[in-house]
């Protein structure tokens, strides 16, 4: 009796360390997918450190974290190189795509505006969403018009029936530094002209 209890014990000791050689075959080839370009990798916490060209991808599931090695960052991240590790660093607003530093968003999600690196549901006061893109740009205010000028034709102001007068006004120093489109800055209209020239000469138009 004695016997066949120790047989027994021997073969169920040999079964669970068949399954643990077994689970720990395959918790290794996860674990070599998980490392994938590392120099470090934790059986936990996968790679810790990356070939020196690899970005270090930290990402979250739950409380646990991972690290994978990556060669560009995915959207939502920037690449930092450092003098050690080279990591890829979350963008601060969460409606950030494609970001250059943490706080200054180069391209934003769908359904918001891009204005000086942040991104808006809406762009902000005084400014206007660019045609074709999610991007907003400051709308020109001109100054007032100027008082309509001499009224003239080819640069002389006689001799001739008909005539143009242009008005102007100037552009605020912002906009001209940014370059902003602005509405019409120049505008003319015939008009009659009042005097002959100089020595009786009159063209007629």
């Amino acid at each position: 009796m004695q016997w066949i209890i120790f047989m027994l014990l021997l073969f169920i000791s040999s079964m669970e360390m068949l399954t643990q050689n077994r689970w720990k075959k395959q918790a290794s080839a996860g674990l070599l997918e998980n490392c994938t370009g590392c120099v470090l990798c934790s059986e936990d916490n996968g790679c810790i450190t990356c070939h020196h060209r690899l970005f270090l991808l930290i990402w979250r599931d739950g409380i646990r974290q991972y690290g994978m090695c990556v060669h560009t960052c995915p959207p939502g991240y920037f690449g930092v190189r450092g003098l050690e590790v080279n990591r890829c660093t979350k963008c601060r607003s969460p409606s950030c795509e494609s970001c250059f530093s943490r706080d200054f968003c180069m391209k934003c999600k769908d359904k918001f505006y891009l204005y000086k690196g942040q991104c808006f549901r809406q762009c902000p006061p005084g400014t206007a969403a660019q045609s074709g893109s999610r991007e907003c740009q400051e709308t020109c205010e001109p100054g007032p018009w100027s008082e309509w000028s001499a009224c003239t034709h080819e640069s002389r102001t006689c001799g001739c029936k008909w005539g143009v007068e242009t008005r102007v006004r100037e552009v605020p120093e912002a906009a001209r530094e940014e370059r902003t489109a602005c509405p019409a800055l120049l505008e003319t209209r015939r008009c009659r002209m009042k005097k002959h020239c100089p020595g009786g000469e009159h063209r007629a138009a």
